[in-house]
C-alpha cells in the first residue's frame, strides 16, 4: 500500500491525472460532427441573409437621400437664377396642401432632415 494514496477514504492509484478519454462510439462521434457542421452552415446562411437585407436597406436609403439632395440642388440652382420654386414658397407660406408635390419633391416625414427638433 506504499504506492497508493488515501484521499477522503478512497484509495487512489498514482498515474495520469485528469479526465480519461471516454470510449465514444466512432459513428456517434461522426454523426455529432455532421450535425454540428449542418447547424454551423445554417447559422452562416442566416447571417448572410441578414447582412444582405441590411445592405439592400442601406442602398435604398442612400438612393432616397441622393434624390433628396438632387432636389435641393435644383432648388438652389433655381434660386441662384432668381426663381423661387413653388415648393419653397409653399413651405414659407405654410400652404403645403396647395403646392403641387410629386413623389420626388416630397420631403420624407421620418427622415432626419424632415423633422423639426426643438431644444
Amino acid at each position: 500500500m506504499d504506492d497508493k494514496k488515501m484521499v477522503a477514504g478512497k484509495v487512489k492509484k498514482p498515474g495520469k491525472r485528469g479526465r480519461k478519454p471516454a470510449k465514444i462510439d466512432l459513428k456517434a462521434k461522426l454523426e455529432r460532427s455532421r450535425q454540428s457542421a449542418r447547424e454551423c452552415r445554417a447559422r452562416k446562411k442566416l447571417r448572410y441573409q441578414y447582412l444582405e437585407e441590411l445592405v439592400s436597406s442601406k442602398e435604398r436609403a442612400i438612393c432616397a437621400l441622393r434624390e433628396e439632395m438632387d432636389m435641393y440642388k435644383q432648388w438652389c440652382l433655381a434660386m441662384d437664377q432668381g426663381k423661387i420654386p413653388s415648393e419653397i414658397k409653399a413651405l414659407l407660406t405654410g400652404d403645403e396642401q396647395k403646392a403641387p408635390q410629386s413623389s420626388s419633391n416630397k420631403i420624407p416625414k421620418n427622415s432626419k432632415y424632415g423633422q423639426n427638433k426643438t431644444s
